[in-house]
C-alpha cells in the first residue's frame, strides 16, 4: 500500500496512512496484523527537499507502527528516482504480513444476502485533498491530505476483528481510495448484488461520496444482529452509521433523500473490467 500524491502533499501523514491501510486491509479478511516490509522509493537524497520528505516519511511509518503494535522487519531504499526535470513522488511502500487463526474466520469484501445491513465503522469527514476525486474529476493533486488519529485507527481496527471473530460478520471493506461510494461499489461487484444507502449529512455532497477520509470500514451483518453491533460500537466508544441494506441488481445511494447515484451493478461491474484499458487511452 502507498498513495504516492498523499506522500507528496504530506510524507509523515502519507507513510503513516499507508501503514494504517495495509493494516486495515488485513483486518478486514479476518487477519491479524503481525508486521511490514517497507519499499522507500524517493528521489536525489542530495536535495535538502527530498530529504526531508525521506525523514519525514520514516517518522510517519515509526509513529504508525508504535501504536498499531506492528513491527518492520526488513526492508530497503531505492534513492535517485527521477528524471532530468523532476524526481518521483515520495512512495514508501508498505508490504504486511497477517494471520487469520480460525479458518472460519476469513472474511471477503463482497456483500452476501438480501436484507443485510449495511453498517460504516468510522467517521466520514469533508476531506478531499489528494482525493482520487480531486485528480481525476478536476485534475487536482492538491490540499491538506485526511486527517489520521492512530488511535482511533487501532480501536477500529481492534473493533472489526473483535465482530470477526464474533461471527458477527458478514463482509467488510475498507474503505480508502475513491472514498465511500467506490468502496460500496467494490463490494457490490464482488458480491454481485446491489444495495440501497440513505445517508444524511450537512457537509457537501462530493466530499460525502468521494472523500477519502481514514479509519472507516464497511460492514454487512444480518438485520437481527444490528442492536448487537451497535452495543459493541458504543462500549468500544466508535463512531459508526447504518447506511442501508444489500438488496437489488443496483447501487442506489440517497443523500439527505435525494438520489445521486442510481447504476446498475452491470455498467459498474463494466467500468471495472475496463479500468486497464481506459488507463491505457484504449
Amino acid at each position: 500500500d502507498c498513495n504516492g500524491r498523499y506522500c507528496f502533499l504530506n510524507p509523515k501523514i502519507g507513510s503513516a496512512i499507508s501503514v494504517a491501510e495495509a493494516a486495515r486491509n488485513l483486518v478486514c479478511t479476518g487477519a491479524k496484523p503481525l508486521a511490514i516490509t517497507d519499499g522507500l522509493n524517493f528521489g536525489n537524497p542530495e536535495s535538502p527537499e527530498v530529504f526531508w520528505q525521506f525523514e519525514q516519511a520514516v517518522k510517519g511509518i515509526s509513529e504508525a507502527c508504535q501504536i498499531l503494535g506492528i513491527p518492520v522487519i526488513s526492508g530497503n531504499v531505492s534513492f535517485y528516482n527521477e528524471s532530468e526535470s523532476n524526481a518521483i513522488y515520495p512512495t514508501p511502500i508498505i508490504g504486511m504480513a497477517g494471520l487469520i487463526e480460525n479458518r472460519s474466520h476469513i472474511t471477503t469484501p463482497g456483500f452476501k444476502n438480501k436484507g443485510d445491513v449495511i453498517v460504516l465503522i468510522g467517521e466520514n469527514k469533508e476531506e478531499l485533498g489528494g482525493s482520487e476525486y480531486l485528480k481525476v474529476i478536476h485534475g487536482l493533486e492538491k490540499g491538506e491530505v485526511p486527517q489520521l488519529d492512530l488511535e482511533v485507527e487501532r480501536r477500529v481496527q481492534a473493533f472489526c476483528l473483535e465482530c470477526i471473530a464474533d461471527g458477527l460478520v458478514k463482509s467488510a471493506h475498507d474503505c480508502s481510495d475513491g472514498g465511500l461510494a467506490v468502496a460500496l461499489a467494490e463490494s457490490c461487484i464482488s458480491g454481485n448484488i446491489g444495495a440501497e444507502l440513505h445517508v444524511n449529512k450537512t457537509m457537501r455532497t462530493d466530499a460525502l461520496l468521494f472523500g477519502e477520509s481514514q479509519s472507516r470500514i464497511i460492514i454487512s451483518i444480518d438485520a437481527e444482529l444490528l442492536p448487537t453491533i451497535i452495543e459493541k460500537a458504543h462500549t468500544k466508544n466508535l463512531a459508526y452509521e447504518v447506511l442501508g441494506t444489500v438488496t437489488g441488481q443496483a447501487l442506489r445511494i440517497y443523500v439527505n433523500d435525494r438520489l445521486e447515484i442510481d447504476t446498475p451493478l452491470e455498467r459498474i461491474r463494466q467500468a471495472w473490467r475496463e479500468a486497464l484499458k481506459c488507463a491505457m487511452g484504449k
